[in-house]
């Protein structure tokens, strides 16, 4: 199982989709998830042996929150909602439709849903170093006011990354990758004239 950090802005595009939020969640977040599954199965609420996969954490004032989507579970809603209600002081449980609507405003409309622009970002001529090319896309995300965006994208590559390609892929899904020829802003910042 995989753990996925997101935004609050990715919570308001899931619409149309159930999950349980606990908040809350400190230490290792897999040891949560582990957890969770197995008290799950043990009151009969996963059924057949399937588990809550694809989990995804994320931060709201201060507080760790993991995200346990319903797809691909057969879960007894029935029960479920007993034991959120019984473990309500425990686990701060809510429904994802619930802590959208309450804490942030409501879910997106799909009309308003557009693909955020990538910024464009002068990597190709640049120190090959994946270190050095994080820096420079997570300066250009900030530059562009995106700076959830740079954070979000340095964890998924510390945490999902595991080659070079990789990490260029996860940056490519953050910014649009220009050369150094391209962009003037970057060659006054290197001394180039």
């Amino acid at each position: 199982m995989s753990i996925k950090k997101i935004d609050t802005e990715t919570l308001r595009t899931m619409s149309g989709k159930d999950a349980l939020i606990l908040r809350g969640c400190g230490g290792d977040l897999q040891e949560w998830v582990d957890g969770i599954n197995d008290m799950l199965s043990k009151e009969n609420i996963l059924r057949n042996g399937s588990r809550i996969e694809e989990c995804s954490v994320f931060e709201y004032n201060g507080v760790t929150c993991l995200v346990f989507p319903f797809e691909g579970a057969d879960l007894d809603i029935g029960k479920l909602a007993m034991w959120r209600l019984a473990m309500l002081e425990d686990y701060h449980g809510i429904w994802l439709s619930d802590f959208v609507d309450n804490y942030l405003g409501g879910f997106t409309e799909k009309e308003q849903i557009t693909e955020k622009k990538k910024p464009d970002c002068p990597l190709i001529g640049q120190d090959g170093n994946v270190f050095n090319l994080i820096g420079i896309a997570s300066r250009t995300l900030r530059r562009a006011g995106m700076s959830e965006q740079a954070t979000e994208m340095s964890s998924r590559i510390e945490t999902e990354a595991h080659n070079y390609n990789e990490a260029l892929c996860i940056i490519m899904e953050y910014v649009n990758v220009t050369s150094v020829d391209d962009d003037p802003e970057e060659e006054l910042v290197l001394g180039v004239q």
